[in-house]
């Protein structure tokens, strides 16, 4: 299938499509996950991947990847239909601030308002990848698996 949307939803409590990001949930608040369902997930699914990514940040690495990582999360299995607020279920990967888990939205001052994505992925495979992937690590591993995806996005901007 690639990397297209497909009818899965998602959504959550904290903030609606396009909303912004209750303070809450970032870098400058209580710095933890937000709530999210997920329903509609095709056929075959047999696990999911949730990923949190910031388009708008100004960095582009070497490598070509750009934006800003805050948020690899897998090995979620196909019985799960959402993670709770702050979860430390599943197995965390590493964000862009170099650590396992949550990073909140925290835009450079005076950079405006950022975009987050929050991305569900459905997987045709149960998932027992290693800890402490990267988004591009585990996009290079799940790409072949997945069968569905859809996004939330919120929005933050430093006050």
């Amino acid at each position: 299938m690639g990397f297209a949307l497909s009818d899965m939803q998602l959504t959550g409590p904290a903030f609606g499509q396009g909303d912004a990001i209750p303070v809450r949930h970032t870098g400058e608040g209580d710095d933890i996950s937000p709530q999210l369902s997920w329903s509609g997930a095709p056929r075959g699914t047999r696990g999911f991947a949730v990923i949190c990514h910031d388009p708008d940040a100004p960095l582009l690495s070497p490598g070509g990847t750009y934006g800003f990582v805050h948020w690899v999360l897998y090995n979620i299995p196909a019985s799960a239909d959402g993670l709770v607020e702050g979860t430390g279920d599943f197995t965390a990967g590493r964000n862009d601030f170099g650590r396992p888990g949550y990073g909140g939205p925290m835009p450079p001052p005076g950079h405006g308002q950022h975009r987050y994505y929050f991305w569900v992925l459905a997987l045709d495979r149960e998932t027992q990848l290693k800890p402490g992937l990267t988004l591009w690590e585990l996009l290079a591993q799940v790409e072949p698996m997945v069968i569905g995806m859809n996004r939330l996005v919120g929005t933050y901007q430093r006050g």
